[in-house]
């Protein structure tokens, strides 16, 4: 069975990768950039936990009906 990784870097290329995101952004943009990556996985967290909690209520209360 074989594993697919998205992310599969090694040395070289992670430091490729940093050099053209160094060039893309600057120095000053970076600490900017990753808070807003951040703030983009928190929310989509917090949306995922929201609709996993409804989606579990309303399994709750159609077992519920069906058992009355």
């Amino acid at each position: 069975m074989e594993t697919i990784l998205l992310f599969n870097f090694l040395g070289p290329e992670m430091l490729v990768v940093f050099f053209a995101i160094l060039l893309l952004f600057g120095g000053k943009k970076i600490p900017e950039l990753m808070r807003g990556i951040g703030k983009g996985i928190r929310e989509f967290n917090a949306a995922r936990s929201s609709i996993e909690s409804e989606l579990k209520e309303g399994m709750k209360e159609s077992e519920q009906k069906k058992s009355e």
